[in-house]
């Protein structure tokens, strides 16, 4: 396979994912981009930071290409907001985490070699990490795309997704009952293990 093909695939593939993520934020309140909707605290907003701090750690230190902006550690506050962060500094700081990958990746060959002291084995390619984020941004994106449906109904990669779907509220409730009978209905075959209590 062509190696600059190659490049610009996976490129163009991450460059599309990070717009997802962007949009996951638009119309919402900044209450609900930054409240917690799950046991462990993960929220729209502080996934957008914690990947504006991979881009920056994967593709500025790995390579030894400084990020000219402040960029906190990896930590337990890396995947929510304070209050004094707003919406605006934190989007801005994922754009600029993204130009500055963006910058590596175009002035690096994808057998660049970087160092990644965190993995077991830390010798890597710029091919090895331009994988790993694309992945990561994609994990991160399901996990956004399951958030955003919690808030208020929106789902898949887009303003399009949402609009222009024939597939309405009316759907969506009677699929959900659909899915749930067809649950309901194995825990009422002999053996079946996990059924709720039905008392």
């Amino acid at each position: 396979m062509d190696e600059v093909f190659a490049k610009d695939y996976l490129h163009s593939d991450l460059r599309e994912v990070r717009e997802v993520m962007l949009w996951k934020l638009d119309g919402l309140s900044e209450y609900d981009i930054r409240r917690p909707l799950t046991s462990t605290g993960t929220n729209l907003l502080g996934l957008v930071k914690h990947l504006s701090i991979t881009e920056v750690r994967y593709f500025g230190d790995v390579f030894d290409r400084p990020f000219s902006e402040h960029t906190p550690e990896f930590s337990d506050a890396d995947t929510w907001v304070a209050s004094d962060e707003s919406r605006t500094e934190i989007v801005d700081g994922y754009r600029a985490a993204c130009a500055h990958a963006d910058r590596t990746i175009e002035a690096l060959d994808l057998d660049a070699p970087g160092h990644v002291p965190w993995w077991p084995r830390s010798n890597v390619k710029l091919f090895n990490v331009l994988v790993h984020v694309l992945t990561e941004t994609n994990r991160h994106a399901g996990h956004a795309d399951i958030l955003r449906e919690q808030i208020d109904g929106a789902v898949g990669s887009g303003p399009q997704d949402t609009a222009d779907s024939e597939r309405g509220p009316e759907f969506w409730t009677a699929h959900r009952a659909k899915v749930e009978e067809a649950a309901q209905a194995l825990w009422l075959l002999p053996g079946a293990s996990g059924s709720p209590d039905r008392s």
